[in-house]
């Protein structure tokens, strides 16, 4: 895992940690059951991402990506979510996911797809229907070989 990745990682945690931390008596937490949050993730890796909101039961989190290593792909997570604090939020997040994806070595012959199973583990803190979040998620890849990465980034999503 590269340097970066770490500080990257670090750096997202310590954000939502921090904004959570100053922002707990103010907000209001206004998401209802069945939003959908669409927003952006800077880090590694940066992308798209969409989010159906459960408060009682799993929610589900897409998120486009791509990476500094000419790979993209699709991850999907089913996250379970606990909020801290007295107002609801500032929230921890966490799940199992999956992925599916293409790296671009460059030629056509040394181009591969890639599957694996994910997790997911971060810090969110809403701003009525805004959401800014810092995530982990390591990766294991299944095919074509079996290769561990540790991704995360930061956010923000607005719900609809």
């Amino acid at each position: 895992m590269k340097t970066s990745s770490v500080h990257t990682i670090i750096a997202a945690l310590a954000f939502a940690g921090l904004l959570g931390t100053l922002c707990v008596s103010n907000a209001h937490a206004q998401r209802r059951p069945g939003a959908v949050g669409i927003g952006g993730q800077i880090g590694d890796p940066s992308g798209v991402t969409l989010t159906i909101y459960n408060p009682q039961s799993m929610s589900y989190d897409f998120l486009v990506a791509w990476d500094t290593d000419d790979f993209f792909f699709l991850n999907a997570h089913g996250l379970f979510e606990q909020h801290l604090g007295g107002r609801g939020n500032l929230h921890f997040f966490y799940g199992p996911g999956a992925f599916i994806g293409f790296r671009d070595r460059g030629n056509e012959e040394d181009d591969e797809a890639v599957a694996g199973i994910s997790g997911r583990v971060g810090l969110g803190v809403l701003f009525d229907r805004f959401e800014v979040y810092g995530q982990v998620t390591p990766r294991l890849a299944l095919t074509p070989a079996t290769d561990g990465e540790i991704g995360g980034g930061v956010g923000f999503r607005i719900y609809f």
